[in-house]
């Protein structure tokens, strides 16, 4: 028997060489007083030739927890955030929020102030040590992550990360937390299962077979089908065979509130974002991972209409309130279930072929009247100032040809772009985290290096993106992205939700309307110059076609991050 002690490695070290291990790329950080021991086992894991993830400083939390979601949006591949004891986790607190409701699994990790004032190593050294001590620290964020524990003994590092992997990525995938005490992490635990393989698998969840045949045979007997979807299609797979379902069976596709594309923007059957028309006619709607299919309040459906919700949480089952008909529920990634309710949909094809056939006619020639009359609104749109729909169209132009993905945090409108990939829109969470776009365009960017990444947004979000913050990890990262903002000097959205209620109320008829402005803003030109961005203000229409160019020109080609700033109608 060998008397040989294994070899020892401090928690903090361990817990980093396992998220390498089990397939974390990148740990976005913010550093703080509870990090000595997470710095000496990246020093120690260095030293010892030991893998580990590429830290990176993130001198906001928010741009940690929007640069993870965006990686993930990019690689379906969960990364992890490390952050500074309560109030850094109070940071993170948007951007938990925003990937709880878009399904995005993040690894998220926090500091805790030292339990003990003397006596070990790591115990409490300075004032704050006592400052930010909390009964519950998990308690800011348990209401939106998976799962939280905190770390009690180093020997569980190994553990419990494949345990918070799991659990993160498993169905429905969202952000799980784990607290890190500064005096477990200074304490040594083995360092002999670091890179062994994860112990423990995602539970991935797929339709019955029951359930597939039914919605199968709904849509066979249906003679007024619609599609609602939200959330995309699940992957490149699943849009491609969304674009043929839908045409084979002439089913209009509306994308309404779109997060991610389902199909094509020109696509044949895509007849918009607006569901009033085909809701009232419906007699079978499939709604594909859409949070909210459509408004209760202003939408009503047909007497008889059936309804069917596919997704990884087909009713959304954290949100108190969501009262939609559900007449069946596929559980599942979107993309397996359409794949698979294809299949039995096809056993159909021939007994419907004539309705079919009908049904794409007509659904072909409203998609193109549609088509015709949002192209000639948004080219309507060119007077001094600009609307967004004009700024869409000339988008659109600007990147023809180009693999590009737009992330929009009330920037440009998806109606009035002309857009063919899976991967090529992507719309702020539906949560309203404001300043999501500007970090999770720098996360896409870092895995999609060859990609134009382009966020697009409100003066207002801009400003909520901590954009000081995001322009420095461009520069000191070198991850060139473009930054459109579009400034109409308000909160346009408060605005329209004001009207949308009191349409003619005094706030409405008043000449300043109360709780809206942001003018004067800054000169957000400036902002991005100061971390020696490629920066243009544009005032007048006709220079923003020339002004686009030059700034794709300055991030594809110079590998120069380039903002754009866009005088734009209230």
């Amino acid at each position: 028997m060998s008397n040989s002690k294994p070899e020892m490695i401090t928690a903090g070290g361990a817990i980093l060489a396992r998220l390498k291990a089990i397939g974390v790329d990148y740990i976005f950080a913010n550093s703080g007083t509870d990090f000595p021991p997470i710095i000496e086992g990246l020093a120690e894991a260095k030293a010892k030739d030991i893998p580990l993830p590429h830290t990176v400083i993130i001198p906001h939390e928010n741009a940690a927890m929007g640069m993870a979601h965006g990686y993930y949006l990019a690689t379906g591949r969960a990364q992890a955030v490390m952050a500074h004891t309560n109030v850094g986790l109070a940071n993170c607190a948007i951007g938990a929020i925003n990937a709880a409701m878009e399904h995005v699994p993040i690894l998220l990790f926090s500091g805790r102030t030292p339990a003990v004032e003397q006596g070990r190593l790591g115990a409490r050294t300075v004032p704050i040590s006592w400052g930010q001590e909390m009964r519950d620290q998990a308690a800011m964020i348990r209401e939106v992550v998976k799962w939280d524990y905190e770390l009690r003994f180093p020997e569980q590092a190994v553990d419990i990360v494949d345990r918070a992997f799991a659990v993160a990525n498993s169905t429905p995938r969202g952000p799980v937390y784990l607290s890190l005490p500064r005096e477990v992490l200074c304490q040594l635990c083995p360092a002999d299962e670091l890179d062994g393989p994860g112990r423990m698998v995602p539970a991935i969840a797929s339709p019955r077979p029951a359930d597939i045949e039914s919605a199968a045979r709904l849509l066979s007997q249906a003679k007024r089908p619609l599609i609602i979807a939200q959330r995309g299609a699940g992957s490149a797979a699943g849009f491609e065979l969304l674009s043929r379902f839908v045409l084979d069976w002439g089913i209009p596709v509306c994308q309404y509130w779109a997060l991610q594309l389902a199909v094509p923007t020109d696509h044949p059957m895509a007849v918009g974002m607006d569901p009033a028309k085909w809701l009232a006619e419906a007699d079978l709607i499939l709604v594909i991972d859409s949070l909210a299919p459509w408004s209760p309040d202003i939408h009503a459906l047909a007497d008889g209409c059936k309804v069917v919700h596919i997704g990884q949480d087909p009713l959304y089952a954290n949100v108190p309130v969501r009262n939609f008909k559900c007449d069946l529920a596929l559980v599942g990634d979107t993309d397996v279930v359409l794949s698979e309710l294809s299949l039995a949909a096809s056993a159909y094809l021939g007994q419907t072929e004539s309705a079919r056939e009908t049904r794409r006619s007509h659904v072909r020639a409203a998609a193109a009247n549609r088509r015709a009359a949002v192209t000639r609104e948004a080219e309507n749109g060119g007077a001094n100032p600009m609307t967004k729909a004009f700024v869409s169209h000339c988008l659109s132009m600007a990147i023809e040809g180009r693999l590009t993905a737009i992330l929009s945090e009330l920037g440009v409108p998806l109606e009035f772009l002309t857009l063919h990939d899976h991967a090529s829109w992507f719309q702020e969470p539906h949560s309203g985290g404001l300043g999501w776009c500007f970090p999770a365009s720098l996360g896409m960017k870092l895995a999609q290096p060859d990609t134009l990444v382009i966020a697009t947004m409100g003066d207002g979000s801009y400003m909520f993106s901590n954009p000081v913050a995001c322009h420095q990890i461009a520069e000191a990262m070198g991850i060139p992205v473009l930054v459109l903002v579009l400034n109409n000097s308000e909160w346009g959205a408060v605005r329209q939700s004001v009207i949308g209620i009191y349409p003619d109320g005094y706030a409405a008829k008043s000449n300043v309307m109360p709780l809206v402005s942001l003018s004067p803003t800054p000169d957000f030109a400036q902002v991005a110059a100061a971390s020696r961005a490629w920066s243009v203000r544009v005032d007048r229409h006709q220079d923003l076609p020339a002004a686009l160019d030059e700034a794709i020109t300055q991030v594809m080609d110079n590998k120069r991050h380039a903002l754009v700033e866009i005088n734009i109608a209230p």
